[in-house]
């Protein structure tokens, strides 16, 4: 499977980035891929590869690139919750320097360089995230209606733009939330407000499941809910971009 350590040309600077794409010459449906709040690191390019796998040109951006190459911070393998507050502590100002204007400029860089790619074919695109990178999702999804075909959030505050924004989304969406975020009400709240705005979505509740359970280098990991994600995520993909 190849993959390389990349440099997107961005309004702001270079955001280096992970990238993985199948090893057959040919050109494949192109999907963005944001991470959560720790970044890129070993267990997101894990599950980008994995994606990759199945038929997509996959590009990792790193998020916090203003503020320095992938680490910003220095994360141990295994981020368990002795250590997490201590983490988190170095990661806020990063998260909350990351504006809705910089989430735009950036989505425009990222989107322009994975189309623009001699790997990725012509045609719509997908968009996943996780924690804040799923809200990256939704509002890339929402400036690029004619761009983005599917979306899909996992464990992430999809809904905090609100139904002006949630209006914009033309993709198909999917959204796996986890059981410690979300209660059967809020969930209906939600579902309810995305009904309005006409967004074509499956939102639903992980039972028993904590924030962060897709990432395997963290106490949240769940591998039921992870292979629940993929069983989601790889057939919206599938039936929204073209030879995917």
């Amino acid at each position: 499977m190849p993959a390389k350590m990349l440099q997107i040309p961005t309004t702001d600077g270079q955001a280096d980035a992970f990238a993985a794409f199948p090893d057959d010459g040919e050109r494949h449906p192109g999907v963005l891929m944001y991470a959560d709040g720790f970044g890129l690191r070993p267990a997101l390019t894990a599950m980008a590869r994995e994606l990759a796998g199945h038929g997509y040109y996959v590009l990792v951006p790193h998020l916090f690139y203003r503020h320095g190459p992938a680490p910003v911070i220095e994360l141990p393998e295994h981020i368990g919750e002795e250590v997490r507050p201590a983490v988190f502590a170095q990661l806020m100002p990063l998260i909350e320097a990351h504006t809705t204007a910089r989430v735009l400029r950036d989505a425009d860089a990222y989107l322009r360089f994975l189309t623009a790619q001699p790997e990725v074919s012509a045609g719509p695109v997908g968009v996943t995230g996780y924690c804040i990178g799923g809200l990256l999702a939704m509002r890339t999804a929402a400036a690029h209606p004619c761009q983005v075909a599917a979306v899909a959030g996992f464990h992430g505050p999809v809904g905090a733009d609100g139904p002006d924004s949630l209006a914009k989304i033309t993709a198909q969406v999917y959204l796996g939330h986890a059981a410690s975020d979300m209660t059967p009400e809020t969930l209906g709240e939600l579902n309810q407000a995305l009904d309005a705005a006409g967004v074509d979505h499956t939102s639903e509740i992980y039972p028993g499941t904590v924030h962060g359970f897709t990432m395997s280098d963290t106490d949240a990991f769940d591998p039921a809910a992870l292979q629940r994600h993929w069983d989601r995520l790889l057939p919206l993909l599938g039936r929204t971009l073209a030879n995917g």
